[in-house]
Parts: C-alpha cells; sequence; structure tokens
C-alpha cells in the first residue's frame, strides 16, 4: 500500500519537475552516485568514475530491498528511508538527498521506484542514467550495459567536457 501511495506522489512530482527543469552549465566538482545493490555486487563504479572522471569527491549510495536480517549501514537505503509521500526520513540518505552536487549518476538499468525517487528527489544539478530506465529522470542519458562501465564513464565524460562540465 505504501509503494502505491509512493508511486503516485512520484509521478506528479515528476510531472512538476519536469516542466520547471534548469539544467546547471556549472563545471563539475562533487559527483553523487545511486547504484542498485544488484549492480554494486560486481562493479566498483566509485573507484573507476574517480579513475576515468579524475574527480575525488564522490559519495556512493547503493539500495538493497529492506530485511529485518541485514544491519542498517550508511551506505545502503532502503524502501524503509521514505516516508508515505515519497520523502527521505531524516538521517545520512536524507542529507545526502539534500546535497547539491554538481552530478548526480543513476547507475541503475532496470525500473525501480525507490531510486528513481531518489534520483527526482535529488538536489544535484546535473543528472546522468541509462537510457532505458526514465527519460523524464535525466538531464543526459547514456545507452550502455551497466556491465560496461569503463565504456559508460567514457562517454560520460566525453559529454562533459563538450558541455564544459569538465576541463579536458
Amino acid at each position: 500500500m505504501k509503494k502505491s501511495f509512493i508511486k503516485k506522489r512520484f509521478h506528479k512530482l515528476l510531472l512538476e519537475k519536469e516542466e520547471n527543469r534548469v539544467v546547471s552549465n556549472e563545471e563539475v566538482y562533487t559527483v553523487a552516485i545511486l547504484i542498485s545493490g544488484e549492480l554494486a555486487k560486481w562493479i566498483q563504479i566509485q573507484d573507476e568514475a574517480e579513475r576515468i572522471l579524475d574527480l575525488g569527491n564522490m559519495r556512493t549510495y547503493r539500495y538493497r530491498p529492506f530485511s529485518t536480517n541485514q544491519v542498517r549501514s550508511y551506505k545502503f537505503f532502503t524502501e524503509k528511508d521514505f516516508n508515505w509521500k515519497g520523502e527521505p526520513k531524516k538521517g545520512p540518505f536524507k542529507s545526502f538527498i539534500d546535497e547539491p552536487f554538481d552530478l548526480l549518476i543513476g547507475y541503475f538499468n532496470k525500473n525501480n521506484l525507490y531510486l528513481e525517487n531518489a534520483v527526482l528527489r535529488s538536489n544535484a544539478k546535473f543528472k546522468v542514467g541509462f537510457a532505458e530506465v526514465n527519460q523524464r529522470l535525466y538531464d543526459l542519458e547514456i545507452a550502455e550495459y551497466p556491465t560496461k562501465v569503463e565504456s559508460f564513464l567514457s562517454e560520460l565524460k566525453k559529454y562533459l567536457i563538450i558541455l564544459q562540465k569538465l576541463k579536458n
């Protein structure tokens, strides 16, 4: 039931944000990465992103479905980190969402209400993600397989340079 309330609020907020979208022209210094726990098991996205984009100020948050058996961690968020309106609850995850990162990378290629909601609610100035997910979430979409991290990040770097958001 909570999921249906969040989904309804998500679609309403998505329309509002899409109408009022302003794309930042600022250079990228800080980077946030939202990744599914499933992909995070196989991919070291933050290390690769630091190496390829040549930036050091990165923070990563992973989504994993809630389980009473798992210990809470500041590295993961679950559906329990959202209230009935789909807003992030107080704590480290809310701080992550509220922080005005220069770039947010949504590193997931399957629709996931909680990851998409986190991207939508993020205060990041420029958002990038996979083309297959939700084109209304991102300022730039890249068509690539998530297992090809280096290719995705190289393509991202190329576009950030073209957009003058990253120095060559």
